[in-house]
C-alpha cells in the first residue's frame, strides 16, 4: 500500500488546519468568565506549585551547573514541563479524538488526519505561552539566560511537535477499535514525564545501568535536558544528540501516519 506524503497533504489542507486550531483554542476556555487569561494564569499557578514542592520541600536541584540556585532548578524546571505539555496534552486528548467526530468520519472526502494535527498545534500554543513565562523570569535568576540559545528554541519544539503528531495519529487510529487506550493515556503521561529527566539531570539514571541503556534511546529525554543547558544554563549544544532526536522524531511522524492511513479505512465500519 502505498501512502502519501503527509506533510504535503496536510499543507494541502492548511486551512482547515488553521480553522479547527481557532477551534480547539476557544473551546479550552468557552464559558469561562477571564477566557484566554488563563492561558496565562494556570501555568502561572503551577509554576507556584511546583516552586513549593519540588523546591522548597524537596530540594531539587539538577547539579549541572556550579553554584546552582533554588532559582535556577525552579526556572529550569519549568522550562522543561512546559515543554513537555506539547507532547502530554495532545496524547490525552487522542484516543477519543476520532471516535468523538463521527460526522467528520463519515464524509469519505474530509482529511481526518488534520484533527490530531489541530490539537497538536493548540498544545504548543499554550505550551509556548508558558514558555515565555520562564524566558521572562529567567533573566532574574543566578544563571540568568542565554538568548542565543531563545532563538533556538524553536529547532527544540519543532521534534517535540513531531513527536506529539506520530503519538496522537497512533493513538486515534487504535483508540478507535480498542477504547481501553484512553484509560492508559493518564499513566503514560505521568510516565513520560518521569522518563524524560524533566525533574532531574540525565546523568543520574546513569547510575542504573539498565535504566540508562533504555532511558537514553528516549527522544524527549535529550530535548527536554537540550533546552535546559542551551536556553538556561550557556551550555554548547550536543549537535549528535539533537540529531538523533530529530531521526527519532521522524519515525514516529512516519509510523503514526502510516498506522492511521491503514486504519482508516475501517473506521466508518467501528463508529
Amino acid at each position: 500500500m502505498r501512502f502519501a506524503n503527509p506533510f504535503s497533504t496536510l499543507y494541502r489542507h492548511r486551512d482547515l488546519v488553521v480553522q479547527f486550531t481557532r477551534r480547539e483554542v476557544e473551546l479550552r476556555h468557552k464559558g469561562s468568565r477571564l477566557g484566554h487569561l488563563w492561558a496565562i494564569l494556570r501555568p502561572m499557578s503551577l509554576f507556584a506549585i511546583y516552586i513549593f514542592v519540588f523546591d522548597l520541600l524537596l530540594g531539587g536541584k539538577y547539579g549541572t551547573i556550579a553554584g546552582e540556585t533554588s532559582s535556577d532548578f525552579a526556572v529550569a524546571m519549568f522550562l522543561s514541563l512546559s515543554l513537555s505539555n506539547i507532547v502530554v496534552e495532545t496524547i490525552g486528548a487522542s484516543p477519543l479524538m476520532i471516535v468523538n467526530q463521527p460526522n467528520f468520519v463519515k464524509k469519505v472526502v474530509f482529511p481526518l488526519e488534520i484533527i490530531p494535527l489541530s490539537s497538536v498545534a493548540t498544545s504548543v500554543y499554550h505550551s509556548l505561552l508558558s514558555v515565555l513565562i520562564a524566558l521572562a523570569i529567567a533573566p532574574f535568576t543566578h544563571q540568568g539566560i542565554s538568548w542565543a540559545g531563545a532563538a533556538a528554541l524553536p529547532l527544540l519544539v519543532l521534534p517535540l511537535a513531531l513527536i506529539g503528531l506520530g503519538l496522537s495519529w497512533t493513538l486515534a487510529a487504535v483508540g478507535v477499535f480498542v477504547r481501553d487506550v484512553n484509560q492508559l493515556v493518564p499513566f503514560a503521561s505521568n510516565a513520560i514525564v518521569y522518563a524524560s529527566a524533566v525533574f532531574y539531570a540525565p546523568a543520574r539514571i546513569q547510575s542504573v545501568p539498565l535504566a540508562w541503556a533504555i532511558l537514553r534511546l528516549n527522544p524527549l529525554l535529550v530535548l527536554f535536558d537540550q533546552a535546559r543547558r542551551i536556553v538556561l544554563w550557556h551550555l554548547a549544544p550536543n549537535f549528535g544528540a539533537l540529531a538523533y532526536a530529530y531521526l527519532a522524531a521522524l519515525a514516529i511522524v512516519v509510523f503514526g501516519y502510516a498506522l492511521f492511513a491503514t486504519l482508516r479505512p475501517y473506521f466508518a465500519e467501528v463508529i
